[in-house]
């Protein structure tokens, strides 16, 4: 087995507590791997015993109005996306969040296909809906709600006609 980067998370890392500049690098490592193979069916993550695909969201940061590509966990239903922020049960949300909903329009690459959604929070009976969705396709969803007082947020994106 090939040595791991010393900036990539590793099962016995507490994501909660994972220092921003760790975020930063693995997702630029992974959207950089996405990039060189053209589809993000390229790019998983695996974390104590969890395997699941990426997709990308391409985002507009909040306060600086740059583009931002931030890989997180496919949860799709019908031709809709949740994204889920967990940031792994950090006290905090991750700052892709905010890009949202300060700039709801943002792109989904998933596989090879780069489409156009809208983001919006989801109601009380959706958010519960796609949790279930969520922690199905990745079960450590439930850890992260264990180790934080704050709701994680579940945003639906939807298709832009």
């Amino acid at each position: 087995m090939a040595e791991r980067d010393a900036e990539q998370p590793t099962a016995d890392m507490d994501l909660s507590v994972m220092p921003d500049q760790v975020w930063v690098h693995d997702q630029a490592r992974l959207v950089a791997a996405a990039t060189e193979a053209g589809t993000t069916d390229a790019i998983a993550v695996d974390y104590d015993g969890a395997h699941a695909q990426l997709v990308i969201l391409t985002t507009r940061g909040a306060k600086t109005g740059r583009q931002r590509q931030t890989p997180v966990i496919r949860v799709e239903h019908g031709g809709r996306y949740a994204a889920v922020a967990s940031k792994g049960g950090a006290a905090t949300n991750p700052a892709w969040y905010h890009n949202l909903l300060a700039h709801p329009q943002v792109e989904v690459w998933d596989g090879t296909e780069h489409r156009s959604y809208r983001a919006r929070r989801t109601t009380e009976a959706e958010r519960q809906e796609w949790w279930n969705r969520a922690v199905r396709a990745w079960p450590s969803y439930e850890d992260y709600r264990s180790k934080t007082d704050r709701v994680i947020p579940v945003l639906l994106l939807e298709p832009m006609n």
